[in-house]
C-alpha cells in the first residue's frame, strides 16, 4: 500500500493532536506546521515510525519573515525523506523573535549538526541540546546574523546592488 498524505496527517494528529496543523500540499511536497515543543517528538516519529519511514534528512534551514507577525518571525524548517516510499515532507517550526530556541534533532539525525551550526550562524537560532553550537562560517567575533532581514545587503553607497531585489524593503531596514 502507498504511503498516503491523508494517513500521515491522520497518524500525526492522533499522537499531537494540535501541536501540528496547516496540513497542505505545496509544490508537490507535503507540508505541515509543528509546535516549537513538540518538533524533536514530531521529527522522532516521522523517523523511527514504521509505517512513515522518513529516514533521510534532506535539509534543514533558518527563514526570517520581517513582515509577519512577531509570533512568525523567524522560522526552521526540515524537509525529510522516505526513500522507501519515494515521498518528501516539509515541516516547519516558527519561533518568536525574542525566544529563538529549538531543540536540536542531532541525536535523530547526525548530518542535522552542520545544518544546525550554519542556522545558528546566518539566523541565531539557539538548537538547545546541540553538541557544540558555534559558528561555522562566520567569524566567532560576528556580533550580528548576517541572513537576518534587518541588515542592508550593502553599504548605502553603492548604485550596483538594490536591496529590493533580495527582499528586502526599506521598511525592514
Amino acid at each position: 500500500m502507498a504511503l498516503e498524505t491523508a494517513y500521515i496527517q491522520e497518524k500525526l494528529n492522533q499522537k499531537f493532536g494540535n501541536k501540528v496543523l496547516n496540513f497542505a500540499m505545496s509544490r508537490d511536497i507535503f507540508s505541515f506546521e509543528a509546535t516549537p515543543v513538540a518538533i524533536h517528538e514530531v521529527i522522532r516519529t516521522l523517523k523511527v515510525d514504521e509505517d512513515l519511514n522518513f529516514h533521510f534528512l534532506t535539509d534543514l534551514c533558518g527563514v526570517h519573515y520581517p513582515d509577519n507577525d512577531s509570533e512568525h518571525q523567524f522560522a526552521v524548517v526540515y524537509h525529510l525523506h522516505n526513500w522507501v516510499e519515494n515521498i518528501r515532507i516539509r515541516v516547519t517550526t516558527y519561533l518568536t523573535d525574542e525566544n529563538l530556541e529549538v531543540n536540536t534533532i542531532t541525536d535523530l539525525f547526525l548530518c542535522s549538526n552542520w545544518m544546525e551550526r550554519e542556522t545558528f550562524d546566518f539566523y541565531g537560532i539557539n538548537f538547545i541540546g546541540h553538541p557544540q553550537l558555534k559558528r561555522i562560517l562566520n567569524m566567532d567575533e560576528m556580533v550580528s546574523f548576517p541572513m537576518r532581514k534587518e541588515f542592508p545587503m550593502e553599504d548605502n553607497g553603492r548604485t550596483d546592488k538594490d536591496d529590493r531585489f533580495f527582499g528586502r524593503t526599506a521598511q525592514n531596514l
